[in-house]
Protein backbone atom coordinates (compact mmCIF):
# COMPACT_ATOMS: atom_id res chain seq x y z
CA UNK A 1 0.00 0.00 0.00
CA UNK A 2 1.55 3.11 -1.28
CA UNK A 3 -0.49 5.25 0.38
CA UNK A 4 1.01 4.18 3.84
CA UNK A 5 4.38 5.18 2.36
CA UNK A 6 2.82 8.49 1.07
CA UNK A 7 1.66 9.20 5.07
CA UNK A 8 4.27 8.18 7.12
CA UNK A 9 6.81 10.52 5.02
CA UNK A 10 3.70 13.09 5.30
CA UNK A 11 4.02 12.64 9.62
CA UNK A 12 7.92 12.40 9.38
CA UNK A 13 8.23 15.51 7.60
CA UNK A 14 5.54 17.07 9.90
CA UNK A 15 7.65 15.88 13.02
CA UNK A 16 10.91 16.91 11.71
CA UNK A 17 9.41 20.25 10.74
CA UNK A 18 7.90 21.02 14.23
CA UNK A 19 10.99 19.98 15.48
CA UNK A 20 13.06 22.26 13.76
CA UNK A 21 10.14 25.19 14.24
CA UNK A 22 11.62 26.81 16.92
CA UNK A 23 15.54 26.46 16.55
CA UNK A 24 15.97 26.66 12.48
CA UNK A 25 12.76 28.16 10.86
CA UNK A 26 14.03 27.87 7.32
CA UNK A 27 14.83 23.94 7.48
CA UNK A 28 11.41 23.67 8.96
CA UNK A 29 10.56 25.05 5.58
CA UNK A 30 12.73 22.85 3.58
CA UNK A 31 11.29 19.80 5.12
CA UNK A 32 7.77 20.11 3.77
CA UNK A 33 9.17 21.75 0.52
CA UNK A 34 11.38 18.00 0.15
CA UNK A 35 8.45 15.91 1.24
CA UNK A 36 5.87 17.44 -1.30
CA UNK A 37 8.29 16.99 -3.83
CA UNK A 38 9.26 13.33 -2.89
CA UNK A 39 5.69 12.62 -2.19
CA UNK A 40 5.04 13.95 -6.15
CA UNK A 41 7.42 11.75 -7.32
CA UNK A 42 6.42 8.92 -5.26
CA UNK A 43 2.90 9.10 -7.15
CA UNK A 44 4.05 10.40 -10.44
CA UNK A 45 4.07 6.64 -11.69
CA UNK A 46 0.10 6.41 -10.74
CA UNK A 47 -0.55 9.29 -13.01
CA UNK A 48 0.72 8.68 -15.72
CA UNK A 49 -1.44 5.22 -15.63
CA UNK A 50 -4.46 7.49 -15.15
CA UNK A 51 -3.14 9.07 -18.40
CA UNK A 52 -2.53 6.20 -20.53
CA UNK A 53 -6.33 4.98 -19.39
CA UNK A 54 -7.85 8.84 -20.51
CA UNK A 55 -5.45 8.35 -23.74
CA UNK A 56 -7.53 4.84 -24.60
CA UNK A 57 -10.69 6.28 -24.28
CA UNK A 58 -10.29 9.38 -25.53
CA UNK A 59 -9.37 7.12 -28.73
CA UNK A 60 -12.12 4.42 -28.48
CA UNK A 61 -14.10 7.58 -27.86
CA UNK A 62 -12.87 9.23 -31.27
CA UNK A 63 -12.61 12.57 -28.88
CA UNK A 64 -10.27 15.25 -30.35
CA UNK A 65 -6.78 14.92 -28.59
CA UNK A 66 -6.54 18.29 -28.15
CA UNK A 67 -9.13 18.74 -25.58
CA UNK A 68 -7.93 16.08 -23.69
CA UNK A 69 -4.54 17.29 -23.51
CA UNK A 70 -6.29 20.88 -22.52
CA UNK A 71 -7.83 19.22 -19.95
CA UNK A 72 -4.54 17.37 -18.57
CA UNK A 73 -2.65 20.81 -18.59
CA UNK A 74 -5.88 22.36 -16.22
CA UNK A 75 -5.47 19.80 -13.84
CA UNK A 76 -1.88 19.81 -13.85
CA UNK A 77 -1.92 23.71 -13.21
CA UNK A 78 -4.49 23.33 -10.39
CA UNK A 79 -2.03 21.01 -8.68
CA UNK A 80 0.96 22.95 -9.24
CA UNK A 81 -0.66 26.07 -7.87
CA UNK A 82 -2.65 24.22 -4.90
CA UNK A 83 1.06 22.56 -3.95
CA UNK A 84 2.94 26.37 -4.89
CA UNK A 85 0.36 28.05 -2.54
CA UNK A 86 0.55 25.54 0.54
CA UNK A 87 4.24 25.87 0.53
CA UNK A 88 3.41 29.91 0.27
CA UNK A 89 1.14 29.28 3.29
CA UNK A 90 3.57 26.86 5.49
CA UNK A 91 6.43 29.88 5.12
CA UNK A 92 3.50 32.51 6.47
CA UNK A 93 2.89 34.34 3.43
CA UNK A 94 -0.22 33.65 3.04
CA UNK A 95 -0.82 37.04 0.92
CA UNK A 96 1.99 35.66 -1.92
CA UNK A 97 -0.11 32.35 -1.85
CA UNK A 98 -3.07 34.11 -2.76
CA UNK A 99 -1.53 35.98 -5.67
CA UNK A 100 -0.40 32.29 -6.55
CA UNK A 101 -3.86 31.02 -6.79
CA UNK A 102 -5.12 34.05 -8.68
CA UNK A 103 -2.27 33.48 -11.54
CA UNK A 104 -3.42 29.96 -11.40
CA UNK A 105 -7.09 30.34 -12.28
CA UNK A 106 -6.50 33.22 -15.31
CA UNK A 107 -4.15 30.77 -16.28
CA UNK A 108 -6.58 27.54 -16.40
CA UNK A 109 -9.44 30.23 -17.38
CA UNK A 110 -7.05 30.70 -20.51
CA UNK A 111 -6.60 27.43 -21.31
CA UNK A 112 -10.39 26.65 -21.25
CA UNK A 113 -11.33 29.14 -23.82
CA UNK A 114 -10.97 26.55 -26.30
CA UNK A 115 -12.95 24.14 -24.90
CA UNK A 116 -15.84 26.56 -24.62
CA UNK A 117 -15.70 27.77 -27.54
CA UNK A 118 -16.34 24.22 -28.91
CA UNK A 119 -19.01 23.90 -26.33
CA UNK A 120 -20.81 26.86 -27.42
CA UNK A 121 -19.91 25.68 -30.94
CA UNK A 122 -22.08 22.50 -30.42
CA UNK A 123 -24.98 24.15 -28.67
CA UNK A 124 -25.83 26.59 -31.30
CA UNK A 125 -25.53 23.97 -33.69
CA UNK A 126 -27.89 21.77 -31.81
CA UNK A 127 -30.42 24.62 -30.94
CA UNK A 128 -32.94 25.37 -34.54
Amino acid sequence: MEIIQVVSLGIIATILAVILKDERPEFSMMIGLVAGVIIFFMVLSKIQIVLEVFNKISSKMNVDILYLSTIFKIIGIAYITEFGAQVCRDAGESSIASKIELGGKVLIMVLAIPILMALLDLITKIMP
